[in-house]
């Protein structure tokens, strides 16, 4: 079941092998009041701990399928719905540590019924969340 917040607590977590994590994870509910395409999302900002890490540097999961910042535009085809989530992957050598954080997203959408002078709509959220396994 998906959660209020846009950042979920399920799939925050460290990845890679345990003595070597190469990042982490963040789960992001689709924050749109509709469906729309993923060519449509600028682009995710994640922040830990006051720590940003760009959307230009992390990798953006959908299903089984992962996109760079760079292929996001091209993703015409490809729909985000409407209590979709998507993974937030950044790399991140050693992973995070164990303990709670602060989490912070800013996901940019473009809406093409919007005027470009109001675009992107910068969407934010901010939680605590839980490393279990460091």
């Amino acid at each position: 079941m998906l959660e209020r917040s846009h950042i979920q607590s399920t799939g925050f977590r460290n990845f890679g092998p345990e003595n070597a994590r190469a990042g982490f994870e963040v789960r992001i509910r689709q924050a749109n009041y509709r469906s729309s395409r993923l060519s449509l999302i600028e682009g995710v900002d994640i922040t830990v701990d006051g720590i940003l890490y760009p959307a230009e540097n992390n990798l953006f999961r959908l299903g089984e399928h992962e996109y760079t910042h760079a292929e996001l535009d091209d993703a015409t085809e490809t729909r985000l719905y409407v209590g979709d989530y998507f993974t937030v992957v950044v790399p991140k050598p050693g992973g995070l540590a164990r303990g709670v954080h602060l989490v912070g997203s800013a996901i940019r959408y473009r809406h093409p019924y919007f005027p470009p002078e109001f675009q992107p709509v910068i969407v934010r959220n901010e939680r605590h969340a839980t490393i279990i396994m460091p």
